[in-house]
């Protein structure tokens, strides 16, 4: 009886189908372990960022400059009384041009790269004369003596040198912090004669992360901008009128007017939706290994299947017989690919890593199956499919836009040839 039993566990189509089945669902345990393991990885390569961008200056934003101008508000307390506050009126320049370059640079935690950069920029541009006609503001309400320009910047630890303000051919100097912080929390002011208007320039020197963007503040606001880094991403509210990119770098060209923004030219107090028109680039990393890791984790359940349906064929045409533990054995070693990805994508580029891993993988799953097998024919076509496998997922790594219409092609290709390959089996002619 027992031997019966035993007979029919070796020779049932069905029992195979099943064992493979059950294999297959045990295997999705570690491919998951393994896609948190790559998240975990990721966020620590985030956290090693988020530490060197403390030290060195997070993504910038530079708002401005604008011209603030106090005056003085006759109104009623709650007792009836005559009392005076005071608010601020907020002027945009006719003209802003901000021209610069940034040098990027690369800063090792550990083993994780982090972007830095420092951006030099040249600021000029033009203030109107201020108006308050409109507004029924008395002349000497005026506090034109307490007029500031500022400059909103979003980590001002970035700031590497004194910032001169050149203001109708006279020199004042940015000191920091902003009396009337209800628009910009950060950033610089300087004390000008405001009550004509008149011509500004300055450099600024910032270092920061990631990212640098400007807020356009000027009526016709112009941002040129150059660096060799060769992977930019332009983003924020306004894509750029003119780029170009190359292996030595980029240069892009903005052209934003105040009628492209949610903002007029001159308000009193608070307005909202300044730092939403912000728009600039960031220089992101040629290769993001976690994210391209992570996708092909996903495949794993393909890559598991298609191989052991791989074996389950062999054994239906060559009249070989493995052991479940054995398909167990090639599952695991299936999943230890993307282990093997990881790690070594963290060291070298991800198509080397790619190709190290899949190699090693695929020459053990081979020799392991000569030695089961006991011919090399199985062997050489065990690895033939695995590395036609791997090409698959590479590929759909590289077509991102069209990896799923690849995909579903791919896998009908492969149904479809199962369903040929098997077409003449008698599945029930082995179960006695």
């Amino acid at each position: 009886m027992i031997d019966k039993a035993k007979h029919w566990m070796r020779h049932s189509l069905n029992f195979k189908l099943l064992s493979m089945a059950v294999v297959i669902l045990l295997l999705i345990i570690p491919s998951v372990i393994i896609s948190v393991l790559i998240e975990e990885r990721s966020n620590t390569a985030d956290e090693a960022t988020e530490e060197v961008s403390q030290k060195w200056g997070y993504a910038q934003i530079v708002t401005g400059p604008m011209l603030v101008v106090p005056f003085k508000e006759a109104r009623q307390n709650n007792a009836g009384e005559a009392v005076q506050r005071t608010r601020h009126a907020y002027f945009l320049p006719e003209s802003l041009h901000f021209e610069g370059s940034i040098a990027p640079s690369v800063r090792y935690r550990g083993i994780y790269e982090v972007t830095v950069y420092t951006a030099g920029l040249s600021v000029a541009g033009t203030f109107a004369a201020p108006t308050f006609a409109d507004w029924e503001v008395e002349t000497e309400d005026i506090l034109w003596n307490e007029a500031t320009v500022i400059l909103g910047i979003r980590d001002m630890r970035g700031i590497n040198e004194v910032i001169t303000l050149n203001w109708n051919g006279r020199e004042a100097e940015f000191t920091g912090g902003i009396e009337a912080n209800d628009v910009v929390a950060l950033g610089v002011s300087a004390r000008v004669d405001a009550s004509a208007g008149g011509d500004f320039s300055f450099d600024l020197s910032l270092n920061g992360s990631r990212s640098i963007s400007v807020v356009p503040a000027g009526k016709e606001t112009l941002v040129s901008l150059t660096s060799p880094w060769p992977s930019p991403k332009f983003d924020g509210a306004f894509l750029p009128d003119e780029r170009e990119v190359s292996d030595e770098g980029f240069t892009a060209t903005w052209h934003v007017l105040d009628l492209n923004r949610p903002y007029p030219q001159r308000w009193r107090d608070a307005t909202h939706g300044v730092a939403e028109s912000a728009f600039g680039v960031s220089l992101v990393l040629p290769v993001d290994h976690y994210r391209k890791a992570l996708r092909a984790s996903r495949y794993a359940f393909i890559v598991i299947t298609l191989t052991l349906l791989t074996f389950f064929l062999i054994e239906v045409r060559q009249k070989k017989h493995a052991h479940p533990f054995q398909y167990i054995l090639v599952g695991l070693m299936l999943c230890l690919f993307y282990t093997l990805l990881l790690s070594i994508s963290e060291h070298v580029s991800f198509n080397a890593a790619y190709a190290i891993a899949g190699l090693s993988t695929i020459t053990v799953i081979a020799c392991y199956i000569q030695s089961v097998y006991h011919t090399r024919v199985l062997s050489a076509l065990t690895a033939a499919v695995l590395v036609v496998l791997y090409l698959f997922i590479y590929l759909l790594l590289q077509l991102e836009d069209y990896a799923l219409l690849s995909g579903s092609i791919g896998l009908f290709i492969a149904l479809a040839l199962t369903m040929y390959l098997t077409r003449n089996v008698q599945w029930y002619a082995h179960e006695s």
